[in-house]
């Protein structure tokens, strides 16, 4: 039977789901990518991480759109044309996002700050706290939504803060360039810029690869358009053992001209508070730490060796500053880094819990099943493999995560390959 489609909630209330694919790519492309390339390159490749997160602004809305008139995720919808598809999220998913790279930066970060030479065992900890913190919520996503706010708004307001204090007009000036290519000596790419970096920056100017496709399910949990009648994931304490009725396919609405209404309205202002939050804020804190990186880091010795760079900025700064102004600065990164870990695991269990209950309850897309619980299992799991990899000495593995960068590229061209010839032919 078809549901009435629903009225817009006012625009104020719309917030959230963009705060939390943002947060994704703090740690990735924001807040180590880009930075890391300008304390190498210069400010001259701004341009690309502009386009970069353009381009995952329509990726992200058209993901939206799917969820916000199927109120299911894209993941049923796959499902549907590719049988194949959840296997292939859940191998993927775990392999390419369950190595603990984001969180090992975190902490090598953090223990600068606490004076501790040996990382590992602060990285296991915070991994352990990160599945607390999304066990102990009544509501998975109402924690992480209040969580990625309270951090996005305070870490960019003291990165602008430090941005402006320690820039100069010349700086704002080569970043104005660096929109156009211009760059120190080249125009768009530098030389010796390593591909695998440069295409790894572009791809995660927000959140990339399998996590963009986690917006239908965040627009589904925070109830947009038709997602009003889907489920939520409920936390660990509080649904351990109780199965309930789920129906992952949406339903249906009949086209007439108030629902047709509606759904416009709802579509304006998703699309504006995207632009608002993800674009905007996004571009801004790239910017900013782009800048930054710069102003105390381009050609420093180090910065070539991973997190090195981010170091050595909060080195400079306490030199051109004060001297706690650098140490909270590692600390804010630290931080950054931590919340984005956090935001990636849960978007790496909603996707291979989703794609695990799709295969479960079979064809109809509707049965018993702990979601909770099998979204929990899913995310100690992750857990559980990223503290046996610290204890081994492994957090970083940089050949794998290339190759799966390569096999999600492929998947996805494929993907978008089925769907040109079908509209053309």
């Amino acid at each position: 039977m078809d549901q009435t489609f629903p009225k817009p909630i006012p625009f104020r209330k719309l917030l959230g789901p963009s705060f939390i694919i943002l947060a994704l790519g703090l740690g990735s492309g924001e807040v180590v990518l880009w930075p890391y390339l300008v304390s190498n390159y210069g400010l001259g490749i701004f341009w690309a991480a502009i386009l970069g997160i353009s381009c995952q602004y329509f990726i992200n809305m058209e993901i939206a759109r799917y969820a916000l008139i199927r109120g299911e995720s894209v993941f049923v919808g796959l499902n549907k044309v590719f049988p194949w598809s959840p296997y292939w999220f859940i191998i993927t998913t775990f392999i390419g996002f369950g190595l603990p790279g984001i969180i090992a930066a975190s902490a090598q970060v953090l223990a600068v700050v606490l004076g501790v030479d040996n990382f590992t065992w602060i990285a296991a900890g915070l991994l352990i706290v990160i599945g607390l913190l999304l066990s102990a919520s009544k509501t998975v996503y109402d924690m992480m939504e209040k969580f990625t706010q309270v951090i996005i708004v305070i870490g960019v307001s003291f990165i602008f803060i430090l941005a402006i204090f320690l820039s100069s007009r010349t700086d704002w000036l080569l970043l104005a360039q660096g929109l156009i290519g211009q760059g120190e000596g080249f125009s768009f790419f530098p030389v010796g810029v390593s591909l695998a970096v440069f295409l790894a920056a572009f791809a995660y100017s927000g959140a990339g690869g399998n996590l963009n496709l986690t917006q239908s399910i965040y627009i589904k949990e925070k109830g947009y358009g038709m997602g009003k009648y889907a489920q939520k994931i409920a936390g660990f304490f509080t649904n351990l053992r109780k199965k309930e009725q789920v129906k992952l396919a949406g339903e249906s609405f009949e086209i007439n001209q108030e629902n047709i209404q509606n759904f416009n309205a709802w579509w304006k202002h998703i699309s504006l508070e995207h632009l608002l939050v993800f674009w905007l804020i996004g571009s801004l804190t790239m910017g900013l730490l782009m800048i930054l990186s710069y102003t105390t880091a381009f050609g420093l010795r180090g910065n070539t060796q991973g997190i090195h760079f981010v170091i050595n900025e909060g080195f400079m700064i306490s030199q051109q500053a004060f001297s706690f102004a650098g140490w909270l600065f590692l600390l804010a990164v630290s931080v950054m880094l931590f919340q984005t870990q956090l935001g990636v695991l849960d978007s790496t269990s909603r996707i291979m819990a989703e794609n695990f209950a799709i295969k479960k309850l079979g064809r109809n897309e509707a049965g018993t099943i702990n979601l909770s619980k099998v979204y929990f299992s899913f995310l100690w799991l992750q857990i559980a493999f990223g503290v046996v990899l610290f204890i081994v000495g492994v957090h970083e593995p940089r050949l794998w995560r290339k190759i799966v960068l390569v096999a999600i590229f492929l998947i996805f061209l494929g993907f978008s390959s089925v769907v040109v010839i079908d509209t053309l032919f």
